[in-house]
């Protein structure tokens, strides 16, 4: 989840709300002609591989295949809601878009995608048992079937300065708890001037601070909801968690953390402001670039751990098709093309091999050209990846998928009032206590949908 927070923010909900939400959304870059005959037309994100991607197309897939693509490209806001109202009202407009594994079960359910298992099965050199088995767990619906493909996909780690842990004397270990994170954090707070321990995200948002927090709680022990919907979020086990997280960035993290999303930690690490960073995976390939100051500096461990053996998220921008789509064999072939080891390939070649879409095929992780480039970091991300358990994330059974959100429409709009009370007590302004007793009604309300379901 690469600007997970940016990215993820304002996810749409489903219904009337929604609809009237995606109205008034803006028109997209590119734009977008009639579909039919042979041309499809593609709804997606505007981050920088969608951006490559379309940049790519004519002179490849279209000359290839002889089908066109209209794009519509527009913020990922933007995009949600428009994803939303066309797909939720079966218009037909759009055959493909760009939707992430938090929508794909809730948007299998209600019978706006078309399952893929046909085209998969047929084209062979697809290569389906390529894509990392947790990708291609949270693309796969209720009913057993596969309802998206993955472009890119991320989990996330922990980042540290090696160069300063070297001149303090310090020792990341291979496979850290919390405990030790929090112990190594007020050891190198202040190694350097102006430089904090840690950087968590602690800006509002279901998808900025509620996002790493989410893991700290499935690892301690907690979860949103017990199997039969119970609310959980005044727990012990959930307590423990958000109080850790709480003092750990109040003590060593970053200035300014309740305000801090993926950005401001990226920039925070960049400019050597903090030691360590918990986050995206995807973040890697920008601190490792050419003109990072930080290149060649930082260390990769796993997602810091308390009672689970993994604690990494599950993020993946991927291709689904709508179900009212007339052009269907068409968009699985642009899907193909656009997810297949052919299209990393011509990536790599032509834009440089830092721009590869990766995190969703394992032999990407065997490309030597992607290997060299991506080194510092590749092997951690794939096993990040591949540790990851959206079914089973936690020490309890779950009533969804999910391991950084709950899977249901309603998550949008839940974990950002409930990150709004998390980023107050990390501002000071309330207790982790009152926060939490705040956020446990509105989970309950959430809850008694499911209820008996």
């Amino acid at each position: 989840m690469a600007r997970i927070g940016a990215r993820r923010a304002g996810v749409a909900a489903m219904g009337a709300v929604l609809v009237a939400a995606a109205m008034t959304a803006c028109s997209g870059a590119g734009g977008g002609g009639a579909s039919g005959g042979n041309s499809i037309n593609v709804l997606m994100v505007n981050n920088p591989q969608m951006v490559d991607l379309q940049k790519l197309t004519a002179d490849n897939f279209t000359k290839q295949t002889g089908i066109t693509v209209n794009f519509t490209v527009l913020p990922e806001n933007d995009v949600r809601d428009k994803i939303s109202q066309d797909f939720s009202s079966q218009a037909g407009q759009y055959d493909v878009a760009t939707i992430s594994n938090y929508e794909i079960p809730f948007y299998a359910k209600n019978g706006w995608l078309a399952p893929l298992d046909d085209h998969i099965a047929k084209d062979t050199a697809f290569d389906q048992n390529d894509i990392l088995e947790p990708m291609r767990v949270s693309l796969t619906a209720d009913d057993g079937k596969v309802y998206g493909e993955p472009f890119y996909g991320e989990s996330s780690f922990l980042m540290y300065r090696k160069d300063v842990f070297q001149a303090k004397g310090l020792t990341m270990p291979p496979n850290p708890t919390w405990q030790q994170v929090a112990d190594l954090a007020a050891q190198v707070d202040g190694a350097q001037a102006g430089m904090k321990g840690i950087c968590l995200r602690g800006q509002p948002g279901w998808g900025e601070v509620m996002a790493p927090l989410d893991t700290v709680v499935n690892t301690f022990g907690g979860t949103w909801f017990t199997k039969d919907w119970q609310a959980q979020l005044t727990s012990p086990e959930f307590k423990q968690a958000t109080q850790f997280y709480v003092d750990l960035v109040k003590a060593h993290g970053e200035s300014g953390a309740p305000q801090a999303g993926f950005s401001e930690c990226l920039n925070n690490l960049e400019q050597g402001k903090v030691a360590m960073w918990y986050d995206a995976t995807s973040a890697a390939g920008s601190l490792e670039a050419k003109d990072s100051p930080v290149a060649g500096k930082l260390g990769y461990v796993p997602a810091p751990v308390m009672k689970t053996k993994s604690s990494g998220w599950l993020y993946t921008w991927a291709w689904g098709v709508q179900k009212a789509s007339k052009n269907q064999d068409n968009a699985w072939k642009f899907i193909s093309w656009a997810s297949s080891k052919d299209y990393e390939n011509l990536v790599g070649k032509q834009l440089g091999w830092s721009r590869v879409p990766a995190g969703k095929r394992a032999s990407t992780y065997e490309n030597p050209d992607y290997v060299k480039t991506a080194g510092a970091f590749a092997e951690q991300t794939k096993n990040a990846i591949s540790t990851a358990d959206p079914k089973n994330p936690g020490v309890q059974p779950r009533p969804t998928l999910g391991i950084q959100f709950v899977d249901i429409p309603e998550f949008t709009d839940l974990g950002t009032k409930v990150s709004q009370q998390i980023s107050s007590a990390i501002a000071g302004s309330t207790t982790v206590d009152a926060a939490l007793t705040a956020s446990q009604a509105l989970a309950e309300q959430v809850a008694t949908k499911y209820q008996g379901k």
